[in-house]
């Protein structure tokens, strides 16, 4: 479903743009807190769900770890924030926000019963999870009854190994295959047209941007600074992917942004101009096609 037939991306990225210097001034280079430091976790309530989209992230314990990685953690909760804040101002989708009018962020375990009133839920950094029985028979519930589970940053095969063999315990694969999704599938053009996976970029200050249609190969800030390379794996990780598991009517379930830090598109927008211009923009608008996506399917 479209909410806004017809858009140009040229012209979203200009109100992108726009939206990136407002938060370039509400939260200042560098404003936000570090990860882990001082923010906290927000449980949900019961009853907090109150007919408006917020951000449920899924709290897990990480059995292995990866390069770069912090566990259920990374990402969080600015990642969310600022996705669901860039929804509501491009579409209509109604948002639960706090009293100052940020939208509201929950932490959410895969036994808590709060888990069935998330429309969609969220976690990076797959790559180590550890899922018990009773985390596994919860979420495949929750997927079978039309929930929507999207998970990000996780890189090279390792990682990619590790959580496909989590999720067989959730999904037996013989009935629930991951597949790679074909740029045609309708998640790519709920209102943005992506057209392509983005592949690795290198010399970070050559001045090159992702393609703005793309399914972009984000890494996180601080390796960008470092190195000007996307690839966090190398070879293991020479282009974004965008796989999925499907239910027995074709609708995602879960849908697995691979070799690729979406959160960080959307989470550092404040920090760099720079970081901000070349991920931002394809951030946002696969982010709002995948959200828009959950919502109407």
């Amino acid at each position: 479903m479209r909410s806004r037939p017809g858009i140009t991306f040229l012209g979203a990225c200009a109100l992108l743009v726009l939206s990136g210097a407002a938060a370039l001034a509400q939260f200042g280079f560098g404003g936000r807190l570090p990860e882990g430091a001082g923010v906290p976790i927000r449980s949900p309530k019961p009853g907090f769900e109150d007919g408006r989209l917020a951000h449920c992230k899924i709290e897990y314990t990480s059995v292995r770890r990866e390069l770069m990685g912090v566990g259920w953690g990374t990402d969080y909760p600015y990642a969310g924030i600022h996705l669901l804040t860039r929804l509501g101002e491009m579409t209509k989708t109604p948002i639960s926000r706090m009293n100052d009018g940020t939208p509201n962020y929950w932490v959410i375990k895969l036994t808590d019963p709060e888990l069935f009133q998330c429309p969609f839920i969220a976690a990076s950094d797959v790559g180590t999870i550890g899922l018990s029985t009773d985390e596994a028979t919860h979420l495949r519930e929750y997927l079978l009854k039309g929930g929507f589970f999207w998970v990000d940053d996780f890189w090279g095969d390792d990682a990619w190994d590790h959580w496909s063999s989590e999720m067989a315990e959730v999904l037996p694969p013989s009935e629930y295959p991951i597949v790679d999704l074909p740029i045609e599938h309708p998640v790519f053009h709920s209102m943005f047209e992506i057209t392509q996976f983005g592949e690795r970029l290198t010399g970070g200050s050559d001045g090159r941007r992702g393609a703005p249609t793309s399914v972009p190969q984000v890494t996180n800030i601080n390796n960008w600074r470092r190195t000007g390379d996307t690839a966090e794996r190398g070879d293991e990780s020479p282009h974004a992917s965008f796989r999925a598991i499907l239910d027995k009517q074709g609708r995602i379930m879960v849908a697995m942004t691979f070799n690729t830090d979406m959160g960080d598109s959307w989470e550092r927008e404040g920090e760099d101009p720079d970081f901000f211009q070349r991920f931002s923009p394809p951030g946002y608008a696969l982010g709002v096609d995948v959200m828009l996506y959950a919502l109407t399917h």
